[in-house]
């Protein structure tokens, strides 16, 4: 296991030998030497070695402040003393209903009603149960099905990989899913014309699609401006309004999957304000509590929530729930995050920082094998491919993203791949001067190992 500490040997052994990695092929594991986290200070990682290594990846899209806030730890102390969870089934809680309020002061206009889970899976499938459920109350049966993006990710849940559109995630799955439409999602790189073909192209396939099917679609599901787990597709200015004109014209729903772009990661606290896009239906996670505890929002208007009012024997009453659907605890840790927001102006701080990433990525462009650079706000993805010219990619099991981000990680530096796509993901409220030397790094590693990496692939 080559020159490691006997801590860290046993450590390794033991999580070979009982865990089984998400989104991980075992066998290379099992054959490789683990990074084993042992802390976090700031926005650095810390390994079991004493390593130090910036999370340039927010711990999965999920980390906002950094790691050992004293506001956020002192809130979840804080809440220990008085209880750590209680159900909502047939019960408040404090701090479910406290934010509750500040989730909906912060959210797009008119929506009004929050209902609580623990992941953004969870929170897409609650979505999706609550515009079925939605149309059939209120005397539309047969509005049953959904229009998603291809190359979507909304979870891993049997409802949210339904209207998953990666075939290398969800392909072996399909005898299990529902029916989906999926239409084009709109991607310029991959886009033969130009930005504005695309953008009415994926409009039109829409359109074309609640025309053809007006009496089944429930609702139209989008990640708004960013397709995160395809490779960080960066939509077209108007594409989300698009959408929602398209919904509204039609008489379907509109559901927003937030769970990544929320809390800052585009440059405002949702991505929706960046086109004044109101939805009916919001799913937020990740970002929510700061990265500290799982926990998950179904934002709701006051319409589709009135849809389910009616007398026991309706059977109107939404059957859904979680047993830990808003846990003390990880409101606490919420509430303290938004907090944080108000107090560090951190929305206000964004614009500078997403400028010193599009100057760092815009140079990156230049490169050898980088084919193209995207950004929104502090989400941005290098896209590296064999040939700049035609565009064309390495085959995936030469897995260049990720020996490029294993190079990384001896310059102190964590991202994760998306295929060939390096993504820059760093906490939202991250210094300017660990933001500089995390692109410092990622910059150096593309340009000195990348082509000797693409040489032995």
């Amino acid at each position: 296991m080559g020159l490691m500490n006997e801590r860290t040997r046993e450590l390794v052994k033991a999580d070979k030998e009982y865990v089984w990695h998400p989104f991980t092929q075992m066998a290379g594991w099992l054959s490789s030497e683990p990074v084993v986290i042992e802390s976090g200070e700031g926005f650095y990682l810390v390994d079991t070695e004493g390593r130090r290594y910036i999370d340039g990846v927010s711990s999965l899209w999920c980390n906002v402040h950094g790691h050992r806030v004293g506001h956020i730890d002192a809130a979840i102390r804080g809440q220990l003393d008085r209880i750590a969870h209680s159900t909502l089934l047939g019960l408040g809680q404090t701090r479910a209903a406290e934010l509750a309020a500040k989730l909906v002061k912060i959210a797009p206009e008119g929506l009004t009603k929050v209902f609580y889970s623990d992941s953004g899976a969870t929170a897409v499938e609650i979505a999706l149960k609550m515009a079925y459920q939605y149309h059939r109350n209120t005397g539309r049966p047969k509005r049953q099905k959904f229009i998603a993006l291809e190359g979507s990710y909304h979870g891993d849940t049997i409802g949210s990989v339904s209207v998953g559109g990666i075939s290398l995630f969800h392909g072996i799955f399909r005898s299990l899913l529902f029916e989906t439409f999926f239409v084009p999602s709109p991607h310029p790189y991959r886009f033969e014309g130009t930005e504005g073909e695309c953008l009415a192209h994926s409009l039109d396939k829409i359109d074309h699609m609640l025309r053809a099917h007006s009496e089944e679609i429930a609702g139209v599901i989008v990640e708004p401006l960013v397709q995160g787990a395809c490779g960080l597709i960066m939509h077209p200015a108007g594409f989300l309004g698009g959408v929602r004109e398209l919904t509204h014209k039609h008489g379907v729903l509109m559901i927003v999957d937030e769970v990544a772009t929320g809390f800052g990661r585009t440059g405002r606290m949702f991505a929706c304000e960046h086109e004044g896009v109101r939805p009916d239906l919001m799913c937020m996670a990740k970002g929510i509590t700061g990265g500290y505890l799982p926990l998950a929002a179904t934002l709701a208007t006051e319409q589709i929530f009135d849809g389910f009012l009616g007398d026991v024997s309706e059977h109107k009453t939404f059957y859904h729930g979680h047993t830990y659907t808003g846990n003390a605890l990880a409101c606490a840790a919420a509430i303290a995050s938004l907090e944080l927001f108000e107090q560090g102006r951190v929305i206000e701080s964004l614009a500078e920082k997403a400028e010193v990433i599009r100057r760092a990525i815009s140079a990156m462009a230049g490169l050898d094998y980088v084919g193209d650079v995207r950004q929104c706000g502090l989400m941005a993805a290098v896209e590296i491919v064999r040939d700049k010219a035609t565009k064309e990619s390495f085959a995936g099991e030469a897995a260049v993203g990720a020996k490029v981000c294993a190079a990384m990680r001896g310059k102190g530096a964590i991202l994760r791949p998306l295929g060939d796509v390096i993504v820059i993901m760093p906490p939202v409220a991250i210094y300017m001067a660990t933001l500089e030397k995390l692109l410092a790094i990622i910059s150096d590693t593309l340009e000195n190992d990348l082509p000797r990496i693409v040489k032995g692939a």
